[in-house]
């Protein structure tokens, strides 16, 4: 009797492997202009949408002199930013987050959204926010129908007089009410992404590490403690920063099996879980342990300016280059239409191939500029002694 011969199952099909072979052949690579000189491409934009904020954060905010916010025909439109977004989705960003400032106190917040929302059938993956959540909750479910999907929380104490003396104003309670409503609707299936980004600074609010660690035995939060940085007029001091490692040695004092977590290559953040909790606690180490080897944003500030690096003070402005064909003057929704129409008729009425909005000319010069400031890019930032001494904008005109 012989025995029945068995067919050995081949690891990819033909049909498979010449949907692989397709897609390798119809990827594009990934843009020039977003791919800087150490080879990191930048899939990650950051936009500010305001220098407004409704609290005044002791590492944000200059105590005595605050900040001088810009006029308001500086600061780029909705219309603009929609522009802006839509440029740099055409060019392989997939992650747009909106940062201020605090962007919930922007009136128009909602149909920004929504417009950059858009842009999901363009290459966007993800859209996400970074707020106080002092206003947050009643804008909340309408964002998430916008297209948001992820938000970073700053909360920097959880008890409620030192939240006060930390951000100069009230609000603990409607914070806590923002993150309830947040996991709320992740149990009903909104998956949205929470994290909570708590800045720790050495006699203020050290003691609150622990709770922070805690908050995750049963919700599913990740809280990512941040080293201090130095931004204008925020008084940093080195002896004022706690270290990576040192909040490490806090937390396994009190939970030794504290372990470290598989990352991915683009991670800001060092992820730890405690076994048994729920939620995650992450580091970010921009101080002791920088990962600029790894780093995919970009930032534009609310006055349209390309920064490349968070500590760098070097910028480009995108705004002037934008308004050209405008005067110098911002972008309506009314002249953005008539702009637009202008590269129509020049191109007789067609789209161009190798534009997204059909303002080939001006795209083109934009992709220019982008493009040599992304080039200039350091391989890191300045180490900590140069850093202090460095002139660079209060972080509130940056955008977190």
């Amino acid at each position: 009797m012989h025995d029945v011969p068995q067919e050995i199952p081949e690891p990819i099909s033909n049909r498979s492997l010449q949907d692989r072979r397709q897609a390798i052949k119809t990827a594009k690579p990934f843009s020039e202009f977003l791919t800087d000189s150490f080879n990191r491409q930048h899939d990650y934009l950051r936009i500010s949408v305001t220098e407004r904020c409704n609290l005044r954060c002791l590492y944000c905010m200059p105590e005595a002199e605050g900040v001088q916010l810009s006029p308001p025909s500086h600061l780029l439109t909705s219309p603009e930013i929609f522009y802006l977004s839509s440029l740099f989705v055409s060019q392989g960003v997939t992650k747009i987050r909106l940062t201020g400032g605090e962007p919930t106190v922007r009136r128009d917040i909602v149909p920004l959204m929504q417009s950059i929302g858009s842009l999901r059938s363009r290459g966007l993956r993800e859209l996400a926010i970074t707020t106080n959540g002092i206003s947050l909750n009643r804008k909340l479910d309408s964002l998430v129908e916008a297209g948001l999907t992820g938000v970073n929380l700053s909360l920097d104490t959880l008890d409620p007089f030192q939240f006060q003396i930390m951000t100069r104003r009230n609000g603990f309670d409607a914070v806590m009410k923002c993150i309830d409503r947040i996991l709320e609707l992740n149990r009903h299936g909104a998956n949205v992404k929470l994290k909570i980004n708590c800045v720790v600074m050495r006699g203020l609010n050290e003691r609150d590490i622990i709770p922070f660690v805690e908050m995750g035995r049963e919700k599913d939060i990740e809280v990512r403690f941040i080293e201090y940085m130095p931004f204008g007029g925020n008084k940093w001091s080195e002896g004022k920063m706690i270290g990576y490692q040192e909040m490490l040695d806090i937390i396994r004092t009190k939970y030794p099996g504290l372990r470290r977590l598989p990352g991915h290559k683009n991670d800001t953040s060092k992820t730890f879980e405690v076994p048994g909790f729920v939620g995650k606690v992450g580091f970010i180490t921009s101080m002791t342990n920088d990962f600029c080897g790894t780093c995919n944003r970009l930032r534009i500030t609310s006055d349209g300016n390309l920064k490349v690096c968070l500590h760098g003070n070097a910028e480009v402005s995108l705004r002037d280059l934008l308004r050209e064909d405008n005067g110098g003057l911002p972008i309506d929704e009314e002249a953005f239409q008539r702009i637009r129409q202008t590269e129509l008729d020049r191109f007789n009425g067609k789209l161009s191939d190798e534009t997204i909005l059909g303002w080939g000319r001006r795209e083109r010069q934009l992709l220019r500029v982008i493009g040599a400031a992304v080039k200039r890019k350091a391989e890191k930032h300045a180490d900590i002694g140069d850093l202090e001494k460095m002139e660079n904008r209060p972080m509130i005109l940056i955008g977190g």
